[in-house]
């Protein structure tokens, strides 16, 4: 076991950077009184849903259907077996990577019947270089500072002991909620597309830190 004196440092980077993706969440919901009638409107808004989105071509970088569910709707909550109509809903995510027509998907998707949309959560992309560079950052702030204290001590740097990572953070933007009227007659359409709504890039946070020990050579105390 080396018997070289040690400094330990910790380093942080905290980076500022565009989003790269939005994501969206939807609900598409059905109710009425017979459980097949309650399906067959849930598939038909489901598939309209869909091709909504599907029309954005590559702007939609992801399309997933969450779940389906069907539920019935008691009349009394206490008792058994009295039905007074079933409940569809289909969850449908979505992630969005231009961000030119997000605030167009958003309205029409908000437009739709029995449809509720939650979003957009900002983001980045999990292999983001913002996260390596923040990463560097942290490391080199780790070294930078050790030669400091080094120097205080009339020592040098010798060797790096161990590095290790705090781990990665981000701060997102809150979400957007729309919530489509419930009222109107079963597969009515508005006369004119809604207005886009105009939606601002929220600002995302990275963090990186690190833990590092250094070897360094034998203090000049005395000069000090």
């Amino acid at each position: 076991m080396s018997d070289a004196p040690l400094i330990s440092v910790r380093g942080e980077a905290v980076l500022e950077a565009e989003p790269e993706i939005a994501r969206l969440s939807v609900h598409v919901q059905s109710q009425e009184s017979d459980r097949r009638a309650a399906l067959d409107r849930l598939t038909e808004r489901n598939q309209r849903c869909l091709d909504l989105v599907k029309s954005y071509g590559e702007a939609v970088e992801r399309l997933e259907t969450g779940g389906l569910s069907i539920t019935p709707v008691l009349k009394y909550r206490r008792r058994e077996g009295d039905v007074r109509a079933y409940r569809g809903t289909v969850w449908i995510k979505i992630t969005v990577s231009d961000f030119g027509v997000l605030g167009e998907l958003v309205a029409r998707l908000g437009d739709l019947e029995r449809t509720f949309v939650d979003g957009p959560q900002w983001d980045l992309r999990r292999d983001s270089g913002v996260y390596r560079e923040a990463a560097r950052q942290a490391a080199h702030e780790a070294v930078e500072r050790a030669r400091r204290y080094a120097d205080a001590l009339g020592s040098e740097l010798v060797g790096l002991v161990e590095l290790s990572d705090e781990g990665l953070g981000r701060d997102q933007g809150g979400p957007v909620t729309l919530a489509a009227a419930y009222g109107g007659a079963p597969g009515a359409a508005a006369a004119d597309e809604p207005e886009p709504i105009d939606l601002e890039p929220a600002t995302q946070i990275v963090r990186a830190a690190v833990e590092a020990r250094f070897t360094v050579s034998p203090p000049d105390l005395g000069s000090r």
